[in-house]
């Protein structure tokens, strides 16, 4: 497509977004009755059409870096370079893409893991009865992260907060001994007063600092197992200014043993109004807790990820399923407490390791019809497409990424209803990519519009890209009729071909008494077109799925051939060259050649060449091989029969067949072999001419007898083996059987002799007693 462009019929003013060519093609090439938006096409079909190239506009996109802050590679430039803040991981920053509807443009955004880079980790600890075992752990925490995080950033700082839960029931014992102390204990020491939410340090550098405020938190208490971890995690991802986030790494720790209240659950509580996502510290303490309700997992996932905070999940093994939303939250990491917390300092690490380890690129909503898409060639240097192409996994300091992103804009649309931007960013960072969009909808020729213009009959329109757009009440290609004036009857009078019923054929509109022709229906690429619509250049006669053959064009219905080609659907070609066989002969001699296609005399021939005959006799059989074995082995014919069929035959002897096959071939030459009556192959040459000369080997090649002695020993050696193995397995049955009837022989013996031993006839009439007391004597 060339361009898109403004463009108003004669009848209704429309915005065409289609190809154009300037105003000279509209007198060059449109034949009366077409539509002035028939300028637009195809570069190839407007030249064809007579339109001059030098009158073509093709408007294309193109991508403008209007923002491209190198990435920071030395750690000193770096450092010097954070106190402008400037150091910068991705490239460019800010781009302007010229968009022409349905062509994709694209540009690489490069990402590297920068050393030394800053970072701010705040954490938020629930201080619950339960957790009571653990604060120790978090209170050694500062100085031990401060001593850990130095080997990845000279630059690191923490902050701290607690929470509990909304001070009202089911949630809080609302009793006043309760809410003084919670755990009803004095040793070793009170439970403090429950809260929601507190702010207890702001981020900072001091180690010694976060120890010692840490330090002095005691532990509070509630009565339900959930706790306020939602309002606690909005208002540390909302509350910037008194948390002290900076524009650089941000890391959440969040620690718990229990789940969390959602959405909806403050209705427990009498609390119905929603949560609104904005700061509510009051000396740094949560003050709308008991008025709006917890907010919902989804809008504390766009919060964080709004204000670009990567959280970290340190809870127990009994809970860690409900923390385990990576879906929702795709820049989190969950980590499994100790029973003590005493792993906590492993986890952040651990964590914190694998959340800057993996980059995912993220865009904005886009405007309607607009689509982007993603490649990406990460540290193996493969590329990878769709979702995959977002991400890149395994990055370490210093590793460099790239991400080719293709923008496509639809057909265009009203300026109000485009955005001016697209911010495309990777996931949990704060610099963006801010992508500027400019459609592309208009062709140049358009800045050179003369309002009322004496081409437009008198200035009765504007000349714009050749054309005329017409003043309201004028009609007609160049604005030469008044709607009021021009009758209708007189127009469609002269619309009609012959006194026809139809105006313009039934295939347009009669406008000032001329003709406006429409496209097909069912293609909007082919159009009607001639004075009265009777002509179009897609009704011709088609050859092999082709209009005209593919070898002509359509013009009014009639194909007009190319020169090498006749016929209605030009499907003839006029040279003879696919009519000419293999030895060059037409047909090869058997046939003529028309349209390409030869017609054989003879209709055993067939073939594209009429080559074949299958049911003619071979060569070698016309030239009777008979005569060949009576002349030169005197089988077949008898003497006076062979001399009087076979005088034409001029007859060479050779000694072996292989003498024949070291003859080079020649044009009438054929190599033959037959069977003869004796069973054997007798090979000879045939050279047709006048006089066929014939060269036969009287060396045959005869099948050999049957091996008699080989015959007799297999036969014999076939009843030897067959007689030993039936011995060998009537020996077997006879044996099994034989074991059989011995078993139960003995089985019967045995039983026998059971009978003796119990039947009194077989006992001894003797008893012997002994006396045990005659021993002892």
């Amino acid at each position: 497509m060339l361009c898109y462009v403004m463009l108003f019929t004669v009848l209704v003013a429309v915005l065409y977004k289609g190809l154009c060519s300037l105003y000279t093609c509209v007198k060059s090439f449109l034949e009366l009755g077409q539509h002035i938006w028939e300028r637009c096409d195809t570069a190839r079909a407007l030249l064809q059409r007579g339109c001059p190239s030098d009158r073509l506009e093709d408007p294309r996109g193109s991508t403008v870096l209007l923002k491209n802050r190198r990435i920071t590679f030395n750690p000193k430039e770096q450092r010097r370079q954070r106190q402008q803040g400037q150091v910068t991981q991705l490239q460019p920053q800010t781009v302007l893409l010229n968009l022409r509807p349905g062509e994709p443009q694209s540009f690489v955004v490069k990402f590297k893991r920068v050393e030394d880079y800053p970072i701010d980790l705040y954490y938020l600890m629930d201080l619950s009865f339960s957790m009571e075992v653990d604060l120790p752990s978090v209170k050694k925490l500062g100085a031990d992260l401060m001593e850990e995080m130095r080997n990845t950033t000279s630059d690191f700082r923490m902050g701290f907060g607690a929470f509990v839960d909304k001070t009202v029931m089911p949630y809080i014992s609302t009793a006043k001994d309760m809410l003084r102390n919670p755990c009803k204990r004095t040793e070793p020491w009170p439970c403090t007063p429950p809260f929601t939410y507190r702010h207890i340090l702001s981020l900072t550098a001091n180690g010694s600092l976060f120890t010692e405020l840490v330090g002095g938190q005691r532990i509070s208490g509630n009565l339900d197992f959930p706790e306020g971890g939602l309002d606690a995690l909005m208002q540390a991802a909302v509350c910037e200014k008194q948390i002290g986030w900076r524009n650089v790494t941000r890391l959440l720790v969040f620690s718990t043993d229990a789940g969390f209240h959602f959405a909806g659950d403050g209705k427990l509580g009498g609390i119905v109004l929603p949560n609104d996502g904005k700061c509510h510290l009051h000396k740094n303490v949560y003050t709308k807790g008991n008025s709006q309700d917890y907010p919902s997992v989804a809008h504390v996932a766009e919060t964080l990820r709004e204000k670009n905070i990567q959280i970290i999940f340190a809870v127990t093994e009994e809970v860690r399923h409900l923390y385990e939303v990576q879906s929702v939250l795709p820049k989190c990491a969950v980590g499994t407490l100790s029973n003590n917390s005493h792993n906590i300092l492993q986890i952040i690490v651990e964590a914190y390791n694998a959340l800057t380890s993996e980059v995912v690129m993220e865009n904005s909503k886009l405007p309607p019809g607009y689509h982007i898409s993603y490649t990406s060639r990460c540290k193996d240097r493969k590329l990878r497409r769709g979702e995959q192409g977002r991400r890149c996994s395994d990055i370490s300091v210093g590793d460099e990424v790239s991400f080719n992103v293709s923008i496509t804009a639809p057909l265009c649309v009203p300026a109000a209803q485009s955005p001016p931007r697209v911010v495309i960013k990777p996931q949990g960072y704060s610099e963006e990519v801010e992508v500027l969009l400019s459609p592309i909808c208009e062709c140049s020729c358009q800045k050179d519009a003369v309002p009322h213009s004496p081409t437009c009959s008198h200035g009765n329109g504007t000349l714009e890209c050749g054309t005329c757009r017409c003043k309201e009440g004028r009609v007609g290609a160049l604005c030469e009729c008044d709607r009021a004036e021009s009758g209708e009857a007189f127009d469609s009078y002269l619309c009609r071909r012959d006194n026809a019923s139809e105006v313009c054929s039934g295939r347009g509109e009669c406008v000032c008494g001329k003709c406006v022709c429409r496209k097909s229906g069912r293609k909007p690429v082919h159009a009607y077109y001639g004075e009265f619509c009777e002509c179009s250049d897609f009704s011709c006669d088609q050859y092999r799925g082709q209009q005209c053959g593919g070898q002509g064009r359509c013009v009014c219905g009639a194909c007009r051939c190319h020169a090498a080609f006749r016929g209605r659907a030009c499907e003839c070609p006029l040279s003879p060259e696919s009519c000419l066989s293999q030895d060059k002969q037409i047909c090869s001699g058997r046939g003529d050649c028309h349209c390409g296609a030869c017609i054989c005399h003879d209709n055993r021939f067939r073939g594209p060449t009429c080559e074949l005959c299958p049911s003619c006799p071979s060569v070698c059989t016309l030239h009777r091989y008979k005569c060949v074995l009576c002349r030169a082995f005197s089988l077949g014919l008898n003497p006076k029969e062979c001399e009087t069929r076979c005088v034409h035959l001029n007859l060479t002897l050779v000694g072996q067949a292989g003498v024949l096959a070291r003859v080079p071939p020649s044009p009438g030459l054929h190599r033959c072999m037959e069977v003869d009556t004796e069973g054997c192959r007798v090979h000879f040459l045939l050279r047709t001419g006048k006089k066929d000369d014939v060269h036969v080997a009287l060396e045959r090649e005869c099948p050999s007898g049957p091996n008699v002695i080989l015959i007799t020993a297999a036969l014999s050696a076939s009843v030897v083996v067959l007689g030993v193995a039936l011995l060998l397995l009537w020996k077997l049955l006879t044996g099994v059987h034989d074991r059989r009837e011995f078993a139960h022989f003995q089985r019967e013996l045995e039983q026998r002799r059971w009978d003796r031993r119990d039947n009194p006839i077989y006992r001894s009439a003797i008893t012997t007693t002994v006396n045990p007391k005659y021993k002892e004597q």
